[in-house]
């Protein structure tokens, strides 16, 4: 067979295996005819017509068309053209399945003489396609068998499945099958029961909702852990965004709530109250002592005066961003601001660990003093009600709390990591509304803070969810943080 034409790598890989064992076998033969009856005239025209067809077989394995023959002399190939896009990428997460593919029987014609074809020994060609397996739902018996001793003193029955309430007849799978729809994915209820209608699963709404607030009271003491450690950290985050409150899908009069969001490096935790004032604002702190970033929302550093127990840092992309807003009326005075906050912002790219502190103290500080004294000139020379009279009488009316990550090297620049935080809350209300009860928010809250932390951890929610949820209903009240599941994880793989 001519292999100079064949373009196909696994092909020739294979075959030369191939002729490599026919090869073995032969160099065999030889040996052992050489063994058995020495150099007669007969064997010996047998031993050179092994050794021609050894001979050929080799210049087929090893000729010049074969990828193993020497560098020198070869011709130059073209440069391959360098490739563009990401590439296909390696999948680790998902499962690997092998299809073999094979002729039928009456196509194993040789479509040259008309012969047999058979396998050229383990020869394959491999291809990959990302595929998709249909999830699908199933009714599962459960039968525990029952035992009994002879002397018929004790009959002992085998434990059953892990069940999320007792006699339930939904697993704890399914809930968090559940939730991950709707929380992580923000699908509402209703659309989930058109989904698992068309795979097979008839069910309504209120029975998924039930699932969901039984789940969610298995979680509450890891949802009030999260909480907890994030209070403890020296600096956070906090934002808030309206959520609504449903009465027969529209909402209630007076009852738009605030979904509070509060962000620890690893960690985020939200609050669904009836109230953006101060008093909730109380709630969400708590006892709360170090610094809270935030954006200019006066609550916050109202709370901090009359406390007295932490301190409010001030956004610099809320300034950003007001000045990005009147840049098209006032290019010249919003260019200068701006420009001097991208070298705040380059500073900040520069700045890692122990240097922060020092870069800030040398190269930001007098970045903001001509910012700020340049504010303080331009804003008698403008209008108060104009774009830039806003956006200089922002920026200088939270002066203080701007300035205050120059002298602390633990505060970050802006709010945006909190912001970011929000944007699954904000896809959900645009999805599914809001919620339609008070325990609605409640238990919005508490998957939402779950599925979010296991974000930011690094892990899969699905996956922290399932082993939170089990370590829950088989200790009331123990907590698995995404940390600890992140570490168990990483034990089990080594």
């Amino acid at each position: 067979m001519d292999f100079s034409k064949e373009r196909s790598v696994t092909f020739l890989r294979a075959a030369a295996q191939a002729l490599h064992d026919e090869n073995v076998r032969l160099r065999e033969e030889n040996a052992r005819l050489r063994t058995q009856l020495g150099e007669s005239s007969s064997l010996a025209e047998e031993n050179a017509a092994l050794k021609d067809l050894l001979a050929r077989r080799e210049h087929a394995l090893f000729g010049r068309s074969s990828e193993r023959r020497g560098r020198s002399g070869s011709a130059s190939k073209p440069e391959r053209t360098p490739q563009t896009g990401h590439g296909p990428r390696e999948q680790p997460e998902i499962e690997h399945v092998t299809i073999r593919h094979e002729l039928l029987p009456e196509e194993r014609v040789c479509p040259c003489c008309g012969g047999q074809l058979v396998p050229l020994g383990n020869a394959v060609e491999s291809s990959e396609l990302i595929s998709v397996t249909e999830r699908a739902f199933a009714k599962e018996t459960h039968e525990q068998v029952v035992y009994r001793c002879a002397c018929n003193s004790a009959v002992v029955t085998a434990p059953g499945p892990l069940r999320l309430q007792a006699r339930g007849r939904y697993s704890v799978k399914f809930a968090i099958e559940v939730a991950i729809a709707k929380y992580a994915d923000h699908l509402p209820l209703e659309r989930q029961v058109q989904i698992m209608k068309r795979e097979g699963l008839r069910i309504d709404s209120q029975t998924l909702w039930d699932q969901l607030d039984v789940l969610a009271k298995h979680l509450l003491p890891t949802y009030e852990a999260i909480i907890a450690e994030i209070l403890a950290t020296p600096v956070i985050h906090a934002d808030e965004t309206r959520w609504p409150l449903l009465d027969n899908g529209k909402t209630k009069e007076n009852k738009v709530f605030q979904a509070w969001g509060l962000v620890a490096p690893e960690l985020v935790a939200y609050r669904i109250l009836d109230s953006r004032g101060k008093a909730a604002a109380a709630t969400v702190l708590g006892e709360y002592e170090g610094v809270v970033m935030a954006d200019a929302y006066t609550v916050y550093t109202s709370l901090a005066a009359e406390t007295g127990k932490f301190e409010v840092a001030h956004c610099w992309a809320h300034v950003r961003r007001k000045f990005v807003e009147c840049e098209k009326n006032f290019p010249e005075e919003a260019g200068v601001a701006l420009a001097l906050i991208r070298d705040l912002y380059a500073v900040e790219r520069e700045a890692e660990g122990d240097s922060r502190a020092a870069l800030r103290a040398e190269r930001s500080r007098p970045i903001v003093d001509k910012l700020m004294d340049w504010a303080r000139e331009t804003r008698p020379t403008v209008l108060p009600r104009s774009g830039i009279g806003e956006a200089i009488g922002y920026m200088l009316n939270i002066e203080e709390g701007l300035r205050r990550y120059l002298s602390d090297p633990r505060i970050p620049i802006d709010n945006n990591r909190c912001e970011r935080a929000l944007r699954g809350v904000v896809l959900g209300r645009k999805n599914h509304y809001g919620s339609r009860s008070r325990r609605g928010t409640e238990v919005a809250a508490i998957l939402y803070t779950l599925m979010e932390s296991a974000k930011l951890a690094g892990v899969s929610p699905r996956a922290y969810l399932q082993a939170a949820t089990e370590l829950a209903i088989r200790s009331p009240g123990q907590v698995l943080m995404p940390k600890q599941f992140k570490a168990q994880q990483a034990a089990e793989t080594g």
